[in-house]
């Protein structure tokens, strides 16, 4: 499923224009994102939990020559499935 694809099945489930649908998702990527970057995580109640991980620098090799290569250290964002989505999927 693609934003589009999403945003016409959010327009259908909730009465919402598909403008209306487009906002909401947007506000809610923006928020997310925001809340993301300021180091909070995001626990929403039987369908999952966003939060940010540490990685660590490390060293990595080039497959391809097999030189060693320095990979910064980075943010990720992970997402860990809630009950309810765990077992609706199962």
């Amino acid at each position: 499923m693609n934003k589009a694809e999403l945003i016409d099945a959010m327009a259908a489930g909730s009465g919402l224009s598909k403008a209306d649908s487009k906002k909401a998702l947007d506000a809610f990527v923006a928020s997310t994102t925001s809340a993301l970057k300021g180091g909070h995580k995001i626990s929403l109640v039987g369908f999952g939990s966003f939060d940010i991980s540490r990685r660590n620098a490390r060293n990595g090799r080039n497959p391809k020559t097999g030189a060693v290569i320095k990979i910064a250290a980075k943010n990720s964002v992970r997402f860990k499935a809630g009950s309810d989505l765990s077992s609706s999927v199962n």
